[in-house]
């Protein structure tokens, strides 16, 4: 997901995949430590989901954009 689609969703719905990619990153590193986890590029990739939400958020809170 792009910034520019990130910053089109309201404050709810960006919190809303926040809690999402967290569960996600949650349940990963179970994966990971009960070796199921296959494609290892997941982690990384959900935690910059993760913090490009918490930048618009961020953002959004100081009057940024």
């Amino acid at each position: 997901m792009k910034i520019d689609e990130i910053r089109a969703f309201s404050a709810e719905e960006i919190r809303k995949q926040l809690a999402a990619a967290n569960r996600e990153f949650m349940e990963l590193r179970f994966k990971l430590a009960t070796k199921q986890l296959v494609n290892h590029r997941q982690i990384p990739a959900v935690k910059k989901k993760a913090a490009r939400l918490q930048t618009v958020l961020r953002e959004r809170t100081l009057g940024i954009r």
